[in-house]
C-alpha cells in the first residue's frame, strides 16, 4: 500500500471513529434532556445500564481499596462488636439470618442486597472501604463520620463470620430475638 493509500486508510478510521463517539455523545445528550428515561425508585434501571454502573462501581472500589491493610479480624470480640454494630446499623436495610430487611431497606432502589456473602465478592479490604465511604445513588451511607475505623473493621469482620451463622446463632451474637 502506498503512503497516501495507508494515509487516507488512517484518516478515514479516525474520522469513522470521532463520528461514532459525537453520534454516541449527541445521543446521550438527547436521552439526557428528553427526559426520557426514567430516574423513579420504583422502576428499575435498563440491563444495560445497570451492568455499566455495577461494573463501574465494582472497579472503583477494588482501585479505592487497593492499598488498604486489613488487622486481625478474627478476635470473637472483635466479631461481637462487629455483630452488634450490624444489628443496630445494617439489619434494617440489608437483612441477617432469620430477620428480614425493615421496610425502609425493602423500599430502597437499587434494594440493597444481603450480606451474608459479601466476603466470597469482596475482600475485607474493600467491605471496609464501602462501608467508610459509602456508594453514591445507591443509599448506602458512608459511615466515616459516624463510627470510628476500628468500628468499621468489627464490621468487616463480622461480615466474614456472617455465612457461617444459622438464624439462632446470629440471635445468639447480636442479644435480639425481635425484627428490627
Amino acid at each position: 500500500m502506498t503512503p497516501d493509500k495507508t494515509r487516507l486508510v488512517l484518516k478515514t478510521m479516525f474520522a469513522t471513529v470521532w463520528l461514532i463517539a459525537v453520534l454516541g455523545m449527541a445521543a446521550g445528550v438527547l436521552v439526557m434532556a428528553s427526559g426520557w428515561y426514567n430516574i423513579g425508585a420504583t422502576a428499575q434501571h435498563w440491563q444495560p445500564v445497570h451492568t455499566f454502573l455495577e461494573k463501574g462501581m465494582r472497579q472503583s472500589v477494588r482501585h479505592h481499596a487497593r492499598d488498604i491493610r486489613a488487622p486481625s479480624l478474627t478476635a470473637p470480640t472483635r466479631i461481637r462488636r462487629g455483630a452488634a454494630i450490624y444489628r443496630d446499623s445494617c439489619v434494617q436495610c440489608h437483612g441477617a439470618p432469620g430477620v428480614a430487611p425493615a421496610d425502609i431497606g425493602k423500599s430502597m432502589q437499587p434494594i440493597p442486597g444481603p450480606l451474608v456473602d459479601a466476603a466470597k465478592h469482596w475482600q475485607a479490604s474493600e467491605m471496609y472501604w464501602i462501608t467508610r465511604h459509602g456508594i453514591k445513588m445507591s443509599g448506602m451511607p458512608a459511615w466515616e463520620f459516624r463510627m470510628s475505623d476500628d468500628d468499621i473493621w468489627s464490621v468487616v469482620a463480622f461480615l466474614k463470620k456472617l455465612p457461617e451463622l444459622s438464624p439462632q446463632a446470629y440471635t445468639e451474637l447480636t442479644g435480639r430475638k425481635e425484627n428490627p
